[in-house]
């Protein structure tokens, strides 16, 4: 089961994560094959159905979000930009949190 206090710390940085502007500098762009804004959607769609299903995910969207993390843990440390850096730390700690989690089903 999850705790709630777990999903209110997700909400909490998901929240963070919707008042941030996507980072300019990495629009368009591909860092280790991977496009940038494709792998912030992927995870932000993962994290805001768990988020909305009261920490519940379908095996499908638990995969992506695998891979999510990993992709994170790939193009993190080419990210020269402070704010793009921030973003997706941020990204990338939602990510494990959720990914983590016990599988509310």
């Amino acid at each position: 089961m999850i705790r709630p206090e777990l999903i209110q710390k997700a909400a909490h940085l998901w929240q963070e994560h919707l008042d941030a502007e996507f980072p300019a500098s990495l629009r368009g762009i591909e860092l280790e094959d991977l496009d940038m804004v494709l792998l912030d959607t992927d995870t932000a769609g993962c994290a805001y159905t768990w988020i909305n299903n009261d920490g519940a995910l379908d095996p499908r969207r638990r995969r992506i979000l695998q891979t999510c993390v990993e992709d994170l843990d790939r193009v993190i440390p080419h990210i020269s930009d402070p704010s793009g850096r921030k973003y997706y730390q941020r990204l990338h700690q939602l990510a494990l949190l959720i990914s983590r989690s016990p599988d509310a089903r």
